[in-house]
């Protein structure tokens, strides 16, 4: 299959399921072009065959107060359907892309190009609930050919407030065993560090994230004697709140600040504890992978995550803002003999089980081949 990926070309979830999508389905043998505004963060450093990149150009002219992305995208959608006669778009989030595929398939009538659109959880939970947006993303539900959601939690979400024509099919996210993998402390990671537990996380820094309550988690860790640095990878709006947090907690000087990681195995596999007390993640993908390397997750018990991370099992989940609980799940994590280890084991065991890329990619395909024959049929 010929197919067209447009997503959000950042390191969060959705640009990274979309990219890491795309490499796959290449390697099974279709023909993908990713249409977005940069080249998506995780094929810049790791070009994969029979992958192409088409970027989108917004210019701005005086006339617009903002640029208008989503038309230029539309544009360009429409362009390289007619340059590689694409059999199909998959795109990340209703809103812009889905509205923008939609409009280039008009554009380019009688194209039978289906249009899938995948729901991450923002498009729903936050632009889709404003109601200068929300008549938008129903139509957008409501003229795509497939609506996928990556959890249950989204589908129920998604269903409950928009009541969608097309029915909304849960298909989780994934990681690759093969990319996360544990591994032993590498001394060059953190060299000053050695020694000390390393709590980890990973994230945009937007509000739902909460990571006032990771520095506030690790700060109550860091009280019951546990001796530890707090690993920060990313970049955010709320990473400067973080910082100020921590240094209120008496802690900034135990705060690691990483960046934008280009590979997040290799730093998640040097980690012995994963934070993630996000109040209304859709799936958590950074806690997926954290998973495969056999790292236990301590976070909130909200969204999607509990379909990924069985509380007491390969980590404890507990209400949303419960820092204290966390702290305290952290502490038994890092201090009673071979809990660690074994909830590392059996947090890789449920990864590998449930949300390989063997099991999840046949499920896209399926779904692709599924709408092209029934778009034939038009």
């Amino acid at each position: 299959m010929r197919i067209a990926i447009s997503c959000v070309p950042s390191a969060g979830g959705s640009g990274v399921l979309a990219t890491e999508l795309g490499r796959l389905l290449a390697r099974r043998g279709h023909e993908i072009h990713f249409v977005t505004s940069a080249m998506p963060h995780r094929l810049r450093a790791d070009p994969e065959p029979g992958v192409f990149f088409h970027e989108v150009r917004a210019l701005h002219y005086p006339v617009f107060e903002y640029t208008p992305y989503d038309l230029a995208l539309a544009v360009k959608l429409a362009e390289v359907w007619r340059h590689h006669k694409l059999d199909l778009f998959h795109v990340h989030y209703a809103i812009p892309h889905a509205a923008a595929a939609i409009l280039a398939r008009e554009m380019l009538a009688p194209c039978r190009s289906p249009v899938v659109t995948t729901l991450h959880g923002t498009d729903i939970t936050l632009v889709g609930q404003d109601a200068s947006y929300r008549p938008v993303v129903r139509y957008c539900l409501n003229h795509s050919d497939a609506v996928t959601a990556v959890s249950d939690w989204l589908k129920d979400v998604t269903e409950s407030v928009f009541d969608p024509e097309v029915p909304v099919r849960r298909v989780h996210n994934f990681a690759d065993p093969e990319i996360f993998r544990p591994a032993s402390r590498d001394p060059r990671f953190l060299p000053g560090d050695l020694g000390r537990r390393v709590f980890l996380h990973i994230s945009n820094f937007r509000p739902v994230k909460r990571v006032e309550d990771v520095v506030r988690t690790f700060a109550a860790a860091v009280r019951t004697g546990i001796d530890g640095v707090l690993a920060l990878a990313g970049d955010g709006p709320d990473l400067g709140v973080a910082l100020e947090t921590a240094q209120d907690l008496g802690v900034r000087d135990r705060i690691r600040l990483l960046g934008v990681v280009d590979d997040v195995s290799r730093v998640i596999s040097q980690a012995d504890v994963f934070l993630f007390p996000s109040d209304g993640e859709s799936f958590g993908l950074a806690p997926l992978e954290a998973l495969l390397c056999e790292v236990p997750v301590v976070g909130a018990r909200a969204g999607g995550l509990p379909e990924v991370v069985e509380d007491g099992v390969c980590g404890f989940l507990h209400p949303v803002g419960d820092v204290d609980s966390m702290a305290e799940s952290c502490r038994r994590i890092l201090t009673e003999p071979g809990l660690r280890e074994a909830m590392g084991r059996a947090g890789r065991e449920r990864a590998t089980r449930l949300f390989s890329p063997e099991s999840i990619v046949p499920q896209y395909e399926a779904i692709y081949q599924e709408q092209i024959d029934r778009r034939r049929g038009c």
